[in-house]
This record gives C-alpha cells, structure tokens and sequence, in this order.
C-alpha cells in the first residue's frame, strides 16, 4: 500500500501556527485519524518505542505527528504543559475536518506525548474517541518530579538539560547547544548546590526545572500545572513498564479511570523501562515473549473504538502483566489485590557488616533489635539500575550489598515458587540523629549461586523529627511489580540512606533542596528497629 506524506498547518485560536507530518494511505476512502502531538521533533514520531508512522498508515489510517507549540517548526514559545488544553483541542477538531477524515480521532504516545492527549482529552473534543497513553501521570507532583518526597534528580536534571539544549538548538545558540550537550552526556550532579547546576541556571533560567525544584510540596503550582480529569471518560489503553520512573503514574490513572469512566479501561505492563520496550532491560534478558507488542495491541484497540471491529480480548475490563521469572503473561480482571505474605526484619545488630546477620523471617522476633548504620555524604549509596536510574532495570548487586552504609535482610530458601503481583510496602521503625533523612529500600531475588538482583525500590524523604527520640515508623512504597522467584531462591530487603544520584543526597538539616550546598552536609547516624515492640516488615503481594 503506498503511503503519501505531507505537512500542513493548522492556525489555532489564538494565531499560532503548528506545523504537522501527515501520513496517509493513497486511497479515496475516509479514514480514522491517529494523533501525536510531541515536543522532539516531529520526525522522530517517538519511534524510539513504536513503529514509523507509516507502519501506522499502512493498516488503515491517517497518521498525524505534530510539534507543540514552540518546539521542531511550530510557531510559538515551548513552555511545559501550559498551552496542550487548547492547542490539543484545537488540533483534533483540525484533523477531524481533514478532507480525507472520517471524523473519528484517537490519541497514541508516550511520556509527554502521553501527557498531550490527556490535556487534550480533558476539554472533550467530539471527534476524540480513544486514547494510549503510556507511561506518565496525572499527579505531576508525586508520580512525575518527586517520589515518596524525594527530588528524582537525575530524571529530571537530564530531561531538563534536553529540553534547554532543543531550546538553544532552535534559537541557534552554538554555543549554550554544546555546553548543554556536554552536560547532557555527563551529568553536572556536584556544583556547589548540587541540585541546581550552573549550566542550567546560565543557558535556561526560566527552565520549568528551577520551578520544580522550589515547590517540594504538592501545592498549588502542582495542581494547576496537572491535567484535571472531572470531565475525562473515554475508552483507554493504558501501558507501562516495571522499570519506568512513570510506573507509579500509569497504575495510579488507570486506576483513577477505572473509578470514575463508564468506558473500558485496559492495562498492560512489560519488563520495560522508560526506552526501549525490548526483551533486554539491565542486566536481564526476558526473552521473546517481553519484545514489544505495543503496535499491534494498539492497531486492534483502535479497530475496535475507530472503526467498529470486534475484538473479544476487549470485552471487559483487563489488566495484562508480564511475570518476570516466568517469562509469560498474565492476565487479571482488574489490578491486583492479592492476599499478602508478611516478612519481618530480624538481626543479630551485625546486618550492615554481614549478611547472613540480617534475616526476612514470617514470624515477629520476640526480642527487640537493632541496626545502626551511617550514611556518609562523601561517599553515598549509589545508584544501580532500577526505575529511577541510567541505566534502568535489573543488575547483579551483590557487591554493592557488601558495603557497611547498606544494612541486608534476607529470607531462608523458598520451598515453593513465590508469585508476586501488585503493590508493595515496607515499614520501617528508624531514629535518627539529623532533623531530615531519607531512607532507600530495595527488593532483590538472591540465586543459589550468591548472585543478587533487584527488582523493585522506593525511596522515601523524612523532614522534621526530633533527632534520636522514640521510634518513628515510616512506610515506604515499593515499586509494584509481578515476578515469580523459584524455590530454593531467596528474598533481600536492602535499607539505605541514599540512592544518588537518583534522588539528591540530604544534607540532615532543613534547608531547601534549591539552596542547599554540598558543604552543608552532615554525617548521618540511622538506626533501624525490629522485634515485639517495633515490628518493622515488608508486605508482599502473593498472588
């Protein structure tokens, strides 16, 4: 089937122009339309994880990739999020109008461009009749820039640092371009306020970063910068990855869907992290079954709501995850909500030095215990693998597990295969003897042969507490997973007091992360409690 591009225009409400790839079958027949809008270039067409729009064009639609406002060759200042409301809308009722539409629209994208259609979806266009998003958020503040109220720093110093050096590009500005460009490829993660480099301060000062950093709290600038979903309700397909920073935003809308649509709502989550959707994440080949099926699901979900088709897999409502381990999918009627196993923490006092003196144990020690450890900001707990880091997905941590700064807990071999699937919660009883810290669990399967490999974390910032009073729990949220750790396996829950440069180091004192500088800060003393009278735990999702 031959394909015909072209690019068009189209001016919205307030005289801006924005500049659109059209792809289309050489055909007389009208067809449905499937939009991106997106702010890398409309060449790129996010094929980074799908097929070229032509791949899209091909099985029977009008494919629509267009730059926002301010970014490729549209018109306009690119300022984050702020103009997606009506340059979405105006945008569908453009291409609903096409000379070769049929007038039926859905949406497809991920990230930002996941972010677009929902912006867009919000003002309920008629002609919009579907949408994809994948992998982002409705709640910017707790499931996009910060986690458990820890900055994602190294997630957003390097989107931040992309978008200024497009901006630059655009402006042809050489030489902001390649200092950025430079910072692109070597973080600048230690000026004197870590958090805040220069670089970006100098060639990006109204950056939407800077604004992100000041406002650690959900206030106001967050709930108007988020997409309001009061009048949203459409039939979607919801797609996410175990190890993609957005994952906690992706079950949250679904789940936040499924509550308030009269429409079908279907997840599907792969071994995937943010880019690419492959077989291979980390250290860990999935196998055959986890390479993308995206385009194709998609395809059929579009058939189904643009053009009539039936297709009984999307009969009901369905969540689709794929179990790590057993390298297949599952399928489920809705998230998760699965009978729970308990671990609780038990030690000799030695689980920082040695690790066989830390134990996951299903039966609360009678005695309490303790674990002192110290997190030192001269040599923090790094970063490996998981969702919040570069690379992402699942490394052998064994090594990194030995250092005195990471206190270890690990179960006796399973007698039988453990199936996990769905949400999961570590509470912790901790003192410290700094105002501010941070606590960093991470879940591991521990092979026969030593090896150690994650598979979910959380990361939790605590502020103003009395140093060294009585112990405080705390709940950490795990990144939700589905996974089957075979018999003769074990389980290690990992704490730390760091996870950089992932999340910023914290200093210790109260200070806003925007001005706080590497000199200020402290030596932290931690000391986590478990036994009868602080049972502290992890809840597993036994399914």
């Amino acid at each position: 089937m031959k394909i015909i591009k072209e690019t068009a225009s189209v001016i919205n409400r307030d005289g801006i122009r924005l500049d659109a790839d059209i792809y289309r079958p050489q055909t007389e027949e009208k067809l449905p339309v499937l939009l991106m809008r997106q702010p890398y270039g409309r060449a790129i067409a996010s094929t980074v994880v799908y097929a070229h729009p032509k791949w899209y064009a091909q099985q029977g639609y009008i494919v629509v990739i267009q730059d926002v406002r301010g970014r490729g060759t549209s018109d306009g200042e690119f300022k984050l999020f702020s103009y997606e409301i009506q340059d979405g809308f105006d945008t569908i009722n453009w291409v609903a109008n096409l000379p070769y539409s049929n007038a039926q629209v859905g949406m497809y994208g991920f990230s930002y461009q996941g972010m677009t259609q929902i912006y867009a979806a919000s003002q309920r266009p008629q002609a919009l009749k579907t949408v994809c998003p994948a992998m982002m958020s409705h709640d910017l503040y707790a499931d996009w820039a910060y986690e458990g109220g820890a900055f994602c720093l190294y997630a957003n110093l390097g989107w931040a640092i992309q978008i200024a050096a497009e901006t630059a590009r655009l402006k042809g500005d050489e030489i902001a371009f390649n200092r950025l460009y430079q910072a692109s490829r070597n973080l600048p993660l230690f000026d004197g306020i870590s958090a805040s480099p220069e670089v970006l301060k100098l060639y990006d000062p109204d950056s939407f970063y800077h604004d992100w950093l000041t406002h650690d709290q959900p206030d106001e600038y967050w709930q108007n910068l988020s997409p309001q979903l009061d009048h949203l309700d459409l039939p979607m397909l919801h797609i996410g990855g175990w190890f993609d920073t957005f994952l906690r935003g992706t079950i949250h809308f679904y789940q936040e869907m499924v509550n308030r649509s009269q429409h079908p709502q279907h997840l599907i989550i792969g071994p995937w992290a943010h880019l690419p959707w492959g077989r291979k994440v980390g250290s860990v080949n999935y196998g055959l079954t986890a390479s993308t099926l995206i385009d194709t699901l998609q395809i059929q979900w579009f058939d189904t709501f643009l053009k009539g088709k039936d297709h009984p897999i999307f009969n009901q409502n369905r969540v689709c995850l794929f179990e790590m381990g057993s390298q297949t999918w599952r399928e489920f009627k809705q998230w998760p909500s699965s009978s729970s196993q308990v671990y609780y923490l038990s030690t000799n006092k030695l689980a920082s030095l040695r690790e066989d003196a830390g134990i996951l144990t299903p039966h609360c020690p009678n005695l309490s215990q303790e674990d002192v450890f110290v997190h030192d900001p001269w040599r923090p707990v790094p970063a490996l693998g998981g969702h919040a880091m570069s690379p992402p997905g699942s490394f052998e941590r064994s090594a990194l597990d030995s250092r005195s700064d990471i206190v270890t807990y690990t179960s006796e071999p399973l007698t039988q295969d453990l199936h996990l699937a769905g949400d999961i919660t570590v509470n912790i009883y901790c003192t410290a003897d700094q105002p501010t810290f941070d606590l960093c669990a991470i879940l591991s399967e521990v092979k026969p042969d030593g090896s150690v490999y994650n598979f979910s974390q959380g990361y939790q910032r605590i502020s103003a507490i009395t140093p060294n009073e009585t112990p405080s729990l705390y709940q950490i949220k795990l990144q939700p997973t589905c996974i089957k750790i075979p018999q003769w396996h074990c389980l290690r829950l990992s704490i730390s007091g760091a996870c950089f440069p992932a999340y910023p180091v914290n200093p210790g004192i109260e200070k806003p992360l925007a001005q706080t500088r590497l000199i200020d800060c402290q030596i932290i003393t931690l000391t986590i409690y478990s036994g009868s009278d602080f049972p502290s735990m992890i809840t597993l999702p036994i399914h």
